[in-house]
């Protein structure tokens, strides 16, 4: 089996992080979200990975290369515009082969890996097998409508009136049937070739579609409150440690990671929490929740439940929280610029003004 993980989107719900960033590369407690994926792929015995890139492909290619720091081996496949799921497996055609693959969304995030669901796949057999979660808001999602005995009936992409709250996780496994499927699709209104087009496409041929609700937890890191979410999840399961230096006037409270180089200074820091490698945080206050990344400054301020990423300085700021706060960021106060009152007082008025 092949893995054919998608980074191609452009990330526009996390801008201006995103002007700047691959969003795949958007850390929760210190590492890139892509990271997770891979090391999912990997742990569930593949080694063959096709990942598609669009423009923020050189960032991406620099950060997972060859793919051998996890396990894999790793081929790239340029998407020359975000066109849709069902478009990445259109273009990955040739490295894919008749070969079975899972299809992994990239900024995706899954507790508890895929092991199960490649198992029952290689196990089962079907054209495809999905996994999906109830959600609040189907209407935002792909929506699968399944039939007593849970086989996938049909699909919708975003609709009006979803016939069930059970949207598709970004999880996805195909046996070769889904490419003679894919290359007979036309667009979406959306200008998109549609991934759930392409499995109505199997469930109307009478290929078996199965699928898996999962009770874990999933997330699809598309904006700054999920991403932190995430974070807030991740960092809940943090090893203590000190292998930077924390001087006697700080305390540490409960699970907190000083990594390599890092300095804490006359500062409380309050877990879960990570303060990264080279990172130095002086006479402030470092909430639960907090990823404080590689490199950044942080002083007389405080933050909670945030993430703040690489080579970022706070200085002198009351209190900052629920925030994703970008690479090389200052935060500063803003200057005290003098007051003045502009007064315009008849005969024989009071006036009092508060100093």
């Amino acid at each position: 089996m092949k893995a054919l993980l998608l980074a191609g989107g452009s990330g526009t719900r996390l801008r201006p992080i995103t002007h700047t960033s691959a969003k795949q590369l958007v850390p929760v407690a210190n590492k890139p979200v892509l990271f997770y994926g891979l090391e999912a792929i990997a742990a569930a015995g593949i080694r063959e990975l096709g990942l598609v890139v669009g423009d923020t492909h050189a960032e991406i290619e620099a950060a997972v290369g060859d793919g051998s720091a996890f396990g894999l081996r790793v081929t790239y496949l340029r998407q020359e515009a975000p066109l849709g799921l069902a478009h990445a497996v259109l273009i990955a055609r040739e490295f894919l082969g008749d070969e079975d693959f899972v299809m992994y969304l990239g900024d995706n995030f899954i507790v508890g890996g895929i092991n199960e669901v490649v198992e029952r796949f290689v196990r089962e057999r079907p054209a495809a097998q999905i996994m999906l979660t109830k959600v609040a808001e189907p209407q935002a999602f792909g929506v699968a409508e399944l039939d007593a005995g849970g086989r996938v009936v049909g699909l919708e992409e975003k609709p009006a009136r979803p016939k069930s709250d059970l949207a598709l996780v970004g999880v996805y496994l195909f046996s070769a049937a889904v490419h003679a499927v894919v290359g007979e699709l036309k667009p979406s209104w959306r200008g998109e070739l549609e991934i759930t087009d392409a499995i109505q496409g199997l469930i109307d041929a009478g290929l078996r579609v199965e699928s898996s609700v999962i009770s874990g937890y999933w997330k699809d890191t598309g904006n700054v409150t999920d991403m932190l979410e995430v974070n807030r999840l991740v960092l809940e399961s943090v090893e203590p440690r000190v292998l930077g230096r924390v001087d006697g006037a700080s305390e540490l409270i409960g699970r907190v990671a000083v990594e390599a180089g890092a300095v804490v200074e006359r500062s409380r820091v309050v877990g879960p929490a990570i303060v990264g490698a080279g990172a130095r945080v002086r006479d402030s206050y470092v909430g639960p929740y907090t990823s404080i990344g590689a490199s950044c400054v942080i002083t007389g301020s405080e933050i909670e439940y945030s993430i703040v990423l690489p080579r970022a300085s706070i200085a002198g700021v009351g209190r900052i929280e629920s925030s994703l706060i970008g690479r090389d960021v200052e935060v500063t106060p803003a200057p005290q610029t003098p007051k003045a009152h502009r007064l315009l007082l008849g005969d024989h008025s009071k006036v009092q003004i508060g100093s």
